[in-house]
């Protein structure tokens, strides 16, 4: 054991506490709210920070809760983010603690984040080891698309009222074993995008095509040329996703609709690219149905964008990570097409956001099977008291 195990939290530190923390996990996922709606699950946070001796702050963009403690003297403030909201699915767990609320689960593991946010809060709170101000910030609606909770809160004057110099966050990793630690400089989580696309043609009886403009054979052709955005246009050392999700048309087997609607998901892991594609889609899609003498409209929308860790601050979380839990635990996350709304923190303050395994073999995120590993929560719990004090040292 060196000074440095000492000087700051180890995970052994938590042992007292992990009975605590999966009673507060697994409270938490029995009792989820959707995004918007975090009502309880803000009280019930506001009220442990309160509890400790943070000065909290509530209905911040919404549900959100802002708590601060300051150490000392020095200026320097270091942010720390979880997420809150639940999902509209049934669960099928059949866990003990599994929701009581039907259609609605923690199936992305913020139950977990919160709850290891909230243990880092309480160690911290009692042995007070740092030099500044900590400010931990519970974020609602993550899962709510545009504008989500982080813009909301940023848009109520977050880094305003709550001054920091960094900001941190996780998410839970399925696939990487528990307690373990995955970070990435740079580009980590893709941007995403949303395409709506209506086709108007002319619609009529399906024994005479000849009279009509059928919007239904556009958009197949539409389909497949969209297919070639990223196979033609984009660098093939670069990654970008172009799905089309859904495709509507039609009522009747014997009725050429009027029109045909489709909708995309766009993803990529630079702004470049994100532009690029924007404007081939667009492009390709005018043409594609001007040419059978259709028109179409289409409704483009940018939503969460790249999540880019800045360098500084991730190696400074790597080393802490590392002493923490050690290097044969601490590994390079690979990119992730997903998406995540800790990217609009990171457009106004230098960061890091963090994976923590979540076992070989959990469910996978989104899934109406998934649950938080409570093996992993002593870690991430150890992970955010520490990184704390060792910024604010």
């Amino acid at each position: 054991m060196t000074a440095l195990d000492n000087a700051y939290t180890r995970v052994s530190d938590f042992k007292d506490m992990e009975a605590e923390l999966i009673e507060t996990r697994q409270h938490l996922h029995a009792n989820p709210e959707l995004s918007f709606e975090e009502t309880e699950t803000s009280r019930f946070v506001a009220e442990k920070l309160e509890s400790w001796g943070f000065e909290v702050t509530r209905n911040v963009g919404g549900h959100g809760v802002v708590a601060r403690m300051t150490v000392g003297e020095s200026k320097k403030s270091i942010g720390i983010r979880a997420d809150m909201d639940a999902l509209p699915i049934l669960e099928e767990t059949g866990a003990l603690y599994a929701s009581k609320v039907p259609g609605k689960m923690h199936a992305c593991g913020h139950d977990g984040h919160t709850t290891v946010l909230l243990g880092a809060a309480q160690h911290l709170a009692k042995t007070r080891r740092f030099n500044g101000t900590v400010t931990l910030i519970f974020q609602p609606a993550e899962e709510g698309g545009k504008p989500s909770g982080a813009q909301k809160m940023i848009d109520d004057g977050l880094f305003e009222r709550f001054p920091i110099d960094a900001i941190f966050g996780l998410h839970n990793h399925p696939g990487a074993p528990e307690g373990t630690l995955l970070l990435r400089s740079g580009p980590m989580m893709a941007s995403s995008d949303t395409a709506k696309i209506t086709i108007k043609g002319k619609g009529g009886h399906a024994s005479r095509p000849h009279l009509t403009i059928d919007p239904v054979v556009v958009a197949c052709n539409l389909v497949v040329a969209l297919q070639t955005v990223v196979a033609r246009n984009i660098d093939p050392t670069q990654t970008a996703v172009v799905t089309v999700g859904t495709i509507h048309a039609g009522e009747a087997v014997n009725v050429i609709p009027e029109s045909a609607k489709l909708a995309l998901s766009i993803r990529s892991f630079d702004p470049r690219i994100r532009d690029l594609l924007q404007e081939r889609i667009t492009k390709l899609t005018n043409s594609v149905v001007e040419g059978f003498g259709a028109s179409v409209e289409i409704d483009y929308e940018r939503g969460y964008p790249v999540v880019v860790n800045s360098e500084e601050e991730t190696a400074f979380a790597r080393t802490v990570a590392e002493e923490l839990i050690g290097t044969d635990k601490v590994s390079t996350c690979h990119l992730i097409p997903g998406s995540e709304d800790f990217a609009c923190f990171l457009e106004h303050k230098p960061g890091s956001f963090l994976r923590l395994g979540n076992g070989m073999n959990s469910a996978i995120l989104h899934s109406a099977k998934y649950d938080f590993a409570d093996a992993s929560l002593t870690v991430g719990a150890a992970m955010w008291a520490r990184l704390a004090e060792r910024y604010l040292a």
